[in-house]
Parts: structure tokens; sequence; C-alpha cells
């Protein structure tokens, strides 16, 4: 009959590596959803708080629910390539996914380029990147579309549709070159008079 592992290592081997397993899965980030406090639209940094609470092991072997203290100066990630860059006003409450960067971002951030590490740290807290858009049950979109492309407000009182033969536009105004499209009139030529707005 075979010996456990229990048996092999004793009770005091098995406790300490028990702890340094702990101890490297609660020090090991990957990622977690968030909640974006603060968003800083001229550096494009957001302050975010960690949306789960870390299961901690204390002095005296008893864990206790922490809270991670906010993230500060987090990256914000946007749709952007080739010139273009798709935005929107990000809001306090916003949920968000974090993800941790295997390496220190510290320097990259800073300079762009390819760069050395400043500190050789991996999946740290401090190295958090933000990425708006994953959201909770409380906060799921209504009337999701299932067959077309939306640009649309949260609540769908405003939405931009795309299918494969169909634009529609829904918006109290649309403006062109800031000119409101809804009320805009033009002179007929020929005398005629001032023509009515879109129908």
């Amino acid at each position: 009959m075979g010996v456990s592992i229990n048996e092999r290592l004793g009770d005091n081997e098995i406790e300490f590596y028990n702890t340094l397993i702990d101890k490297v899965f609660t020090t090991l980030r990957v990622s977690v959803p968030g909640i974006i406090r603060k968003f800083d639209h001229v550096t494009q940094t957001a302050e975010v708080q960690v949306a789960l609470r870390e299961h901690v092991r204390q002095e005296n072997m008893e864990y206790v629910w922490t809270e991670i203290p906010p993230l500060q100066d987090v990256p914000v990630v946007f749709p952007r390539g080739g010139g273009y860059a798709l935005t929107f006003p990000i809001k306090e409450g916003d949920e968000c996914l974090i993800v941790f960067s295997d390496m220190c971002i510290d320097a990259w951030f800073s300079s762009g380029g390819v760069q050395n590490q400043i500190e050789k740290r991996r999946h740290d807290l401090s190295d958090a990147i933000c990425i708006p858009g994953l959201w909770s049950q409380p906060k799921k979109l209504e009337n999701f579309s299932r067959d077309a492309v939306h640009l649309r407000s949260d609540d769908g009182s405003a939405y931009i549709s795309l299918t494969k033969d169909e634009l529609n536009i829904v918006v109290p105004r649309v403006k062109i070159n800031g000119i409101n499209f809804g009320t805009h009139t033009h002179y007929a030529p020929n005398g005629g008079g001032q023509t009515s707005g879109p129908s």
C-alpha cells in the first residue's frame, strides 16, 4: 500500500507548502473585473477599484476578506489603429476588465517604443490595464440586437444600427458640420423660396 503525501512530508512541511502555494496564488495577477472611480481625459488613465475582495491569511492563520486599494494611473484601452480611434466618455461607476501585464510597463507607458523594464516584477497590481466594457448582470443592456451592429446609449434611446442592407440613425438631433440636420433649410433656386426641413 502506498504512502500518502501527508505521511511523507509531515504536518509541518505540508503547512509550509500550503502557505507557499497560497502566497503565490494571492500575488500572481491575471485579470479581474473592476469599477472605474475616476477617469482623466488628458492622460486617458483611470483610478480603478478591483471588484472582488481578496481572501487573505492573517498572521494568526485566519482568513479575512480584504478589499484591494484602488489602482492608480491605470492605462485605459480604446479601439485604435491606422490613425483612427473610437473613444467614449468614461464615467465613474463604469465596469471594466482589469488585466495585469506579464512585465513592468512603466518605461514603455512613459516613452513608448521598446524599453527595458524598470523593475523585474511579474503580474503585479502596479501593471494594471483597464478595458472598459465588461459588465455585470445588473448592468446588462436591454433590447440587445441579435441581427445588427449597434453603436448605442446604454438606455437604447439613441443608436446607430448597421445591417447588411440598412444604416439607421436614431437620435433626437443630427448635426453635420455643426448644422442641425433635422431643422436645416435651403433657399430654392430661381427665387423659389425657402425649403422645409428634412422629413
